[in-house]
């Protein structure tokens, strides 16, 4: 009886000490993700900021309801459609080439022997991801113009006619493409390495005693053992369908008007209906819409996972 209330008494002081570990991203959490929560009211009103009364009272006692006027008016921007094929068109190449590079950066790394080159491969790969959008804007700048741009520097020492980068839109999804792999594939790849090195190695002693090329390696033991973390991975991504980094569309195109046929995302729509036309009500109904459906997709998606008994299923 004594050793059954001990064995209680250490397991709730273990809950509690993982209670207060957990304290610090659960207050976070309510601050910045619950409680934000109370702020769809706005979707379904006109509002009016009350001088002197702060937002919240301004909301609540100032702001007419109009239901679903705001939603309405969104469909019936002729721009949404182009933003919504944006958004769609480039997270589908996002989350292709999100999941092909950094597998084959993580398989290509686990192949170098050098323990210091592999390092600094490493930390290079990885780098790029803890750079703000600020700084890449400028770096990619210091590429494309076209007065000082190194691009057209080049050409130019090579007799070749430079390209005005910011007012050649069609340009614009392969640059931008190369610089959100850039950018986020070295945080990919160490997740996609970290398993691989949780591999058991005597698969691999096995495939090298039975004369296995590399080859056949990585397609019969990595990717099958990689599956269920891509698997996670595009679920996740998944979620994320309709959204966009405001930083990478808005900041490294410079916001330029010459490219919005092919680089105006829904982040960037509802961002500039809310700085050029102080339509709050407008801009968290695209907001609701957007996280609305992802969130459906990402429920959805991962069902269908649970119902075929794939193990990558995050929910």
């Amino acid at each position: 009886m004594k050793r059954g209330k001990k064995k209680n008494r250490r397991i709730r002081g273990k809950n509690r000490s993982l209670i207060l570990l957990s304290m610090p991203s659960l207050i976070w959490y309510i601050l910045f993700c619950y409680l934000p929560v109370a702020g769809i009211i706005l979707a379904f009103k006109r509002y009016r900021l009350i001088p002197g009364k702060g937002f919240f009272y301004s909301l609540i006692n100032g702001s007419e309801w109009v239901g679903f006027d705001n939603f309405r008016f969104l469909f019936l921007n002729p721009e949404i459609g182009k933003a919504i094929r944006n958004t769609l068109l480039y997270n589908m190449a996002f989350l292709i080439l999100g999941t092909v590079i950094p597998v084959m950066l993580a398989v290509g790394i686990s192949y170098i022997h050098s323990g210091r080159i592999r390092r600094f491969v490493q930390i290079s790969l990885l780098l790029p991801y803890f750079l703000s959008w600020i700084i890449v804007s400028y770096s990619v700048y210091a590429f494309l113009s076209y007065d000082r741009g190194v691009v057209n520097s080049v050409l130019g020492s090579m007799g070749i006619q430079g390209f005005r980068f910011y007012q050649s839109p069609s340009l614009w999804p392969f640059i931008l493409c190369a610089v959100n792999v850039w950018k986020s594939s070295g945080y990919m790849m160490m997740l996609y390495y970290a398993r691989l090195m949780a591999i058991d190695t005597e698969l691999f002693d096995a495939a090298a005693v039975d004369g296995a090329s590399n080859f056949k390696v990585i397609r019969y033991i990595i990717l099958p053992e990689l599956k269920n973390v891509i698997l996670v991975m595009t679920l996740l991504n998944l979620g994320n369908i309709l959204s966009t980094d405001f930083g990478l569309f808005y900041q490294v195109t410079r916001n330029s008007g010459s490219l919005l046929s092919t680089t105006e995302t829904i982040d960037v729509f509802i961002y500039k209906a809310l700085m050029e036309k102080s339509n709050y009500g407008f801009s968290a109904a695209a907001s609701l819409i957007q996280n609305g459906i992802g969130c459906i997709i990402l429920v959805t998606a991962n069902r269908l996972l649970k119902k075929n008994g794939v193990g990558g299923a995050a929910l």
